[in-house]
């Protein structure tokens, strides 16, 4: 499968522990759920111009949620947290607030 950084970085996750970890020069993002840490890390490093230490995947299950009787699942995400350099970070979250 042919993915551009555009197709494997899907959105910032933004939470509060998200934000913690930016502290930390961690940055949390969405990404498509067959991309890999090596196309997450170029990914990150084309769109957002900066230099990546490492990259954490985790595969976020849905939850089961009710209408009534109905039963159905919210969907599942993969969720990659990327660590940069020591003397990198990205502008796109500096403004950001929850």
């Amino acid at each position: 499968m042919n993915l551009t950084a555009h197709d494997i970085i899907i959105r910032p996750v933004i939470t509060e522990k998200s934000s913690s970890l930016m502290a930390m020069n961690k940055y949390t993002f969405e990404v498509h759920k067959s991309a890999n840490k090596i196309q997450i890390r170029k990914a990150v490093e084309e769109v957002f111009n900066v230099k990546v230490d490492g990259v954490n995947t985790i595969n976020v299950k849905g939850k089961i949620r009710r209408r009534g009787r109905t039963v159905g699942y919210t969907r599942s995400w993969k969720k990659a947290i990327v660590a940069l350099k020591p003397d990198q970070h990205i502008e796109f979250f500096e403004g950001a607030s929850i």
